[in-house]
């Protein structure tokens, strides 16, 4: 896992996702290496090559969701190939797959053009919120980090707030039975 910083991540993917009129939700990454992103390529996609990023959509509306992968040996590779630092195309390719869920693409004829563009907006929108913040996006020192595991729990009380209110009524029902076999889970758990 990369050491980032990730309540920086979060509040930079929040404003690109805003500045494009769209809410964060729930956005997992799976940072992993070549041969796992290979053979995701391979049974979601059939293709058989390596990428650095493989972006699963799963918006609602103005709702980002999904699952994005990425091959840290890739980013790593592209980096030297591009002339640029590891972090600074890793920075790259997590935006770019949240740009993948506002709906930019670059496949197509004059496509490539204008996701670099993006990129390089929103590359800068970091530069600004880290001056702003006078936080990092690599938080190199251990103690200067909170672990994954204590950011999340930090974090879920006020994310599932927030997609709460975005939320239509079928989700909504959704995640209240999620909520409830979670509960009756624990509290099952409790008692072995």
């Amino acid at each position: 896992m990369p050491p980032l910083n990730f309540a920086l991540i979060e509040k930079w993917v929040r404003a690109v996702a805003e500045s494009r009129g769209r809410i964060l939700g729930p956005v997992t990454y799976i940072f992993c290496d070549d041969e796992r992103i290979l053979e995701v390529n391979r049974q979601f996609l059939n293709h058989d090559y390596y990428t650095d990023i493989i972006t699963f959509d799963d918006c609602r509306g103005k709702l980002l969701r999904g699952d994005i992968f990425i091959s840290l040996d890739t980013v790593d590779s592209n980096a030297a190939l591009q002339g640029v630092s590891y972090r600074q195309e890793l920075l790259r390719v997590i935006i770019h797959g949240i740009l993948h869920l506002c709906g930019i693409n670059d496949k197509g004829p004059g496509e490539r053009e204008i996701m670099e563009a993006a990129e390089n907006q929103s590359l800068d929108l970091l530069s600004e919120i880290a001056e702003k913040t006078g936080v990092t996006p690599f938080a190199d020192k251990k103690e200067n980090r909170p672990s994954e595991r204590a950011y999340m729990a930090d974090n879920e009380r006020s994310a599932d707030k927030e997609l709460w209110h975005t939320a239509d009524d079928a989700d909504k029902e959704v995640w209240k039975t999620a909520k409830e076999a979670d509960r009756e889970l624990k509290d099952t758990e409790k008692h072995f």
